[in-house]
């Protein structure tokens, strides 16, 4: 809106070119005009005639008419126009942010928003005032809000780069021969302590592997009609138990080196084993789940029966009230603690089902993954059966297990990849993938403190790598190579 100094100025201008009665007279019909409502209004020249071109319309609804045009702000369109003063000299760059700020908000953001040269700029105005102001599409001011939040410190955090991948090593720090490690999706050959020893189940006989100073204890040997099948440490890591290719489960001591006891009950192979506080769970190519407790002189204290062809999985709950089976009839069967019959049958995997993991950071996730002809990573929700999520990894899942200091998840593959992933959970992007095994990668266990897994694979080799943070390392902190082994290639026995 023209303020009445403004409208004073620019009547002494026009007193200058022409006499002001001549001018009255001769536009005595434009005054009685701009009174009443009128489309348009533009000077186009001082020295030339006084013509009615304006967007400016006026608030009066009274068809009375006077010499006095008095405009309305909130039915004046000024945005459009470059109605700019003179500013009084400044020094170069003193006050011209301020100025440009103070336009901004007393006009409005495109008010201020001219370009800083040649186009009407708010301190020095060019040949374009009181024209129409060119409209320009980009935001040119720096005061603009769009500007701010690109190169400001107010940015919001979309704008904010993302933050780099966590830069895992892509080779094994440390590698084991294992002669005789079996080529067998269905059996469960390697375990690691919670004491940081790790067991390998390799022909007939098992060994213990020190990680702390590289010791290798020959814990047994099952003779020439027997074979392992399966190891697995108890929690407090003590005792490990052996499945056998006849069908029993041992528990040994494994600072002694001493049997504790045989149980049977199962007709064929032991393919698989889990322990949760108190029970032991061992399945079997008989297609049955025995329960074992060792307090009790009986060889099993229940039978499971649900599954319809070998089972291959076996994994309790971090709060040991739910068991998760797989077995070769592509089925995952979920088993509350005292029950006969599975709380859930999950069907949804086209092949054999061997790897399961529980999420340690949330109750009732449960992870499965299916075999070649599958290929899936599956994510339930056990408490109402629900499937959250399923991933196509292009190859036969062989292992899952969590990580407990971050919250990912690391696979190995098979046919035909034989790769190792780390996936982030819950929005599946790859970390890393990791290669080096000539065979499918079988075998997975994680070391006590979760940095480091172990892989075994039909080629006889154990694989050592640094896939996971500390709990105290940053979120995207380097996984840095532990020290507690030499580079190279040694043997187990």
């Amino acid at each position: 809106m023209l303020t009445p100094e403004q409208n004073s100025r620019i009547a002494k201008r026009l007193k200058k070119t022409q006499k002001w009665s001549h001018l009255r007279q001769r536009n005595l019909g434009l005054i009685s005009q701009l009174e009443c409502p009128k489309p348009f209004l533009r000077l186009d020249n001082f020295s030339g005639s006084f013509r009615a071109i304006s967007n400016l319309s006026s608030p009066s609804k009274s068809s009375s008419c006077s010499d006095r045009f008095i405009p309305c702000r909130s039915s004046s369109r000024l945005h459009t126009f470059g109605l700019i003063e003179k500013a009084s000299p400044v020094k170069e760059g003193g006050n011209e942010a301020y100025s440009r700020l103070l336009k901004s908000e007393l006009f409005g953001s495109d008010f201020g928003s001219f370009s800083p040269a040649g186009q009407g700029s708010p301190i020095s105005p060019s040949k374009n005032m009181l024209r129409f102001k060119t409209d320009h599409s980009g935001p040119s001011s720096p005061f603009s809000p769009s500007i701010l939040r690109q190169d400001s410190g107010f940015s919001s955090e979309s704008s904010t780069p993302p933050k780099p991948p966590r830069n895992v090593p892509k080779t094994p720090h440390k590698v084991l021969d294992a002669p005789s490690l079996q080529d067998d999706f269905y059996l469960n050959l390697v375990d690691w302590s919670s004491q940081n020893v790790l067991a390998v189940g390799l022909g007939t006989c098992v060994y213990l592997w020190s990680a702390s100073n590289s010791k290798v204890t020959k814990l047994c040997d099952l003779g020439p009609h027997d074979g392992v099948c399966s190891i697995q440490w108890t929690r407090e890591g003590s005792y490990i138990s052996v499945g056998t290719s006849l069908g029993q489960v041992q528990v040994w001591d494994g600072t002694q080196c001493k049997r504790v006891r045989t149980m049977g009950g199962h007709q064929t192979r032991t393919g698989v084993l889990a322990w949760n506080s108190r029970i032991l769970a061992s399945g079997s190519r008989d297609r049955n789940i025995l329960q074992h407790d060792l307090r009790v002189s009986s060889d099993f204290i229940g039978k499971l029966v649900g599954h319809k062809s070998e089972v291959c999985g076996l994994k309790w709950s971090n709060d040991d009230r739910e068991l998760a089976s797989g077995g070769n009839d592509n089925q995952l069967l979920v088993w509350n603690q005292h029950a006969q019959q599975p709380a859930l049958r999950l069907t949804e995997h086209t092949a054999a089902v061997k790897a399961i993991a529980w999420s340690p950071h949330q109750n009732s996730l449960l992870a499965s993954g299916g075999g070649t002809a599958d290929r899936c990573i599956r994510f339930w929700n056990t408490t109402n059966g629900h499937q959250l999520n399923s991933v196509d990894t292009g190859s036969q899942v062989c292992n899952l297990a969590w990580s407990k200091n971050v919250n990912e998840i690391v696979s190995t593959h098979g046919y035909s990849q034989n790769q190792i992933m780390v996936w982030k959970y819950p929005s599946m992007t790859k970390v890393a993938t990791l290669t080096g095994h000539g065979m499918r990668v079988l075998y997975l266990a994680m070391s006590p403190d979760g940095q480091t897994i172990v892989t075994g694979a039909g080629d006889e080799t154990l694989r050592f790598w640094n896939v996971f943070p500390s709990t105290k390392a940053p979120k995207h902190a380097p996984v840095k190579d532990t020290g507690l082994w030499s580079l190279g290639r040694t043997h187990i026995r």
